[in-house]
């Protein structure tokens, strides 16, 4: 039985509380007064807090105490939210994310960022830190309207809060920090020392404040435990200059406080959660997820993969025996291990805007560093990918962006000169295009110098002056190792090893990357990947004596190939599929296989990104689950091929690579010649 380290568990549960607070702040930037933003990020803070002294992470509850406190400021209108205390924020939410990921090393930093957020929020004075036993209140404690008067909160916490890392003495802090404040601990519940439990807190407390309305604040301090506590809230109107004596307590319930006044005491102020007793409904939006290892669920994937081949090679069994009962049975089988393919791809597929979010921070960090100012537009954060290919789009996207901002994008003041708006725009967006996902980094920057590339590439000698290219071929250049145009190597460009990790990451995903430019208004890279690394529906092909699977996802329709097409016309030749000139490679020459053909051939329109191409079989065999394999490296220049599957039989098929067969299969000129149509 495997038991999850509660400190690996708080880790994971601030890494996503730290996300979710960056971009908020990052919100924040752009709509300074949007009240419910400043109240998450303060929510944001007092979870983590809570969090981290309950898990034994002190230094992030101390600093986080104070970080807070300052946003505490801002949420009651006492301080105003500007761009200087975002950025103090942002480097505040940086040095917290090191203290939880490196809670023994020696984080320095944080006095200077805390002194920094005193400064902006209270002009340099440096928050008091109130004692727990403040100055007495004047006689007059007469509640004034609309101003402050003496409260008192008597609570007493859950039996069970020590043991999970409550702290009282943090609580009571910051039930300091609502205003002057008297404190007398509450002894009447302290059992016989031979039935003691050193881990129940049987001390009480009775808080008396000076505050306007402490009630929202008390309800934000005592947030995780609430529901399970003992919490009274009641004005006074009495002098509390003298503390009162209370006696011991027989009875487990708290009594009332009143306090010796000619009139009736005022009515105790109910509290805005209910207690735990007082519920009703049971809390039915709990438990609604479960954080499961990545490790498993790719070990899932991989029983699910086998199970899928025991599959298939049952109902090619059933296939070839007349018992009507096996035959069910395999049926039956084949539709419940689709179902849990299904099931388990949808668990591992993630929406992609977990992986946008995170370069909001990275445009706005570069933005200041390069001196230009940058909006960063998101869309399509709903599509989903395979948590794999998620975590292997991070690098390449971070190169492309910074790319698009260092070359692409030219000064404000160059900008204003040619007409255009000073402040730059970067766009990231992606959408499904068939059995890909289209990912495309743009920006409306001066767009590519194909001269320039070309004497870099010369200089280089990556093409001599007689190489012919085109221009997709030439704009490819910048992917190659070392390649760079900046004139000056700075923090940001100038060594060339940015764009090369992104064809090579890309690659390795089985994608490709497209580049379209137009000068004076900008470059657009698109990545195209798979939308997964696991399973897939194919398309069973015969060519020659060999077997092959195309994604059925890139498989637009089926037709014959017409009687009278010359079989060798250089590899490239066109069909009128219902008006549309569609060409076509005839697999068995692109393979070379050496059987004869079919006399009935046919062919099998696929599509990738806007292209389309007909690939000519000699049968098709039908449709089946297939369990992606990946090729050796031995075998990684060969670019027909995306992968290989198991068949039901034991043997071996590959799978085609549809995009880049689109892409040869494209005509390289405008002189078309059309061989044959096909309705």
């Amino acid at each position: 039985m495997n038991i999850s380290d509660p400190a690996d568990t708080f880790r994971q549960e601030a890494r996503e509380l730290l996300e979710q607070l960056e971009a908020g702040l990052l919100d924040l930037e752009q709509d300074p007064a949007n009240s419910d933003l400043i109240n998450f990020a303060f929510r944001a803070l007092h979870t983590i807090k809570g969090s981290g002294a309950m898990f034994g992470f002190t230094r992030v509850a101390e600093f986080v105490h104070e970080f807070e406190t300052a946003f505490d400021r801002v949420r009651k209108g006492q301080s105003k939210a500007n761009k200087a205390l975002i950025e103090v924020a942002l480097d505040a939410k940086d040095h917290i994310h090191r203290l939880i990921e490196e809670p023994d090393a020696d984080v320095s930093g944080g006095d200077e960022i805390l002194a920094a957020l005193r400064v902006i929020v209270d002009g340099g004075s440096p928050a008091a830190n109130v004692e727990q036993t403040a100055p007495a209140p004047s006689q007059d404690s007469t509640p004034v309207p609309g101003g402050s008067q003496w409260w008192r909160l008597v609570f007493y916490l859950p039996s069970d809060c020590l043991a999970f890392g409550t702290n009282p003495i943090l609580l009571l802090e910051e039930l300091a920090e609502l205003g002057p404040t008297r404190i007398t601990a509450l002894t009447g519940r302290i059992p016989d020392l031979d039935v003691l439990d050193p881990e129940t807190p049987y001390v009480g407390w009775q808080v008396d404040i000076e505050a306007t309305d402490p009630a929202a604040a008390i309800d934000d301090i005592f947030m995780f435990l609430r529901d399970s506590m003992e919490l009274s809230l009641s004005p006074l109107e009495v002098d509390v200059s003298e503390p009162e004596t209370l006696q011991a307590e027989a009875d487990p319930v708290p009594p009332a406080v009143e306090t010796p006044v000619a009139s009736e005491p005022a009515p105790a102020v109910s509290a805005k959660r209910p207690r735990a007793a007082e519920k009703t409904e049971p809390d039915r939006t709990a438990a609604t997820s479960l954080r499961v290892p990545a490790e498993r669920l790719d070990e899932l994937m991989d029983r699910v993969g086998e199970l899928v081949i025991a599959q298939a090679r049952l109902t090619q069994i059933a296939a070839l025996s007349s018992d009507t009962a096996l035959k069910s049975v395999a049926e039956e089988l084949e539709r419940l291990s689709s179902g849990l393919r299904d099931t388990s791809m949808g668990i591992r597929m993630v929406p992609i805007g977990s992986l946008f979010g995170r370069f909001r921070r990275l445009v706005h960090d570069l933005s200041g560093e390069l001196g230009k100012p940058i909006e960063f537009v998101t869309s399509g954060e709903d599509t989903e990918l395979d948590k794999t290919m998620i975590e292997r789009l991070a690098d390449p996207l971070v190169h492309l962006i910074r790319n698009a901002m260092d070359h692409g994008l030219e000064s404000a003041e160059a900008r204003t000169a040619s007409g255009k708006p000073a402040k730059g725009t970067v766009r990231l967006s992606a959408v499904y295009s068939g059995a890909e996902v289209a990912i495309s980094v743009s920006d409306d920057g001066a767009g590519l110098d194909a001269s320039r590339i070309r004497a870099k590439a010369e200089e280089n000698g990556l093409i001599t002056p007689e190489t012919k290219l085109t221009e997709q071929e030439l704009y490819h250049l910048i992917f190659a190792p070392g390649f760079s145009t900046a004139k000056e190597v700075t923090s940001l460009s100038g060594r060339g090893v940015g764009m090369d990790v992104v064809k090579r990451t890309i690659d390795g995903l089985r994608g490709t990357i497209d580049l379209t430019t137009v000068p004076g208004q900008g470059t657009t890279a698109t990545l195209r990947l798979p939308l997964t690394l696991a399973i897939i529906d194919g398309m069973l092909v015969r060519v020659g004596n060999g077997r092959y699977t195309i994604p059925l996802a890139a498989v637009e329709e089926c037709v014959e190939l017409p009687e009278g097409i010359e079989a060798h016309a250089k590899g490239r030749n066109f069909l009128d599929i219902r008006g549309s000139l569609v060409p076509y490679l005839r697999l068995r020459e692109v393979f070379g296989t050496s059987a004869p053909p079919e006399p009935f051939q046919k062919v099998v329109i696929v599509s990738s990104g806007d292209g389309r191409v007909g690939l000519v079989v000699d049968q098709i065999i039908g449709n089946n689950q297939t369990v992606i394999k990946q090729l050796s490296k031995l075998h990684s220049s060969i670019k027909s091929f995306s992968g290989a599957t198991i068949l039901g039989d034991g043997t071996v098929a590959l799978i085609l690579d549809t995009a880049h067969l689109v892409a040869s299969g494209q005509p390289q000129s405008d002189s078309y010649s059309l061989s044959g149509r096909a309705a």
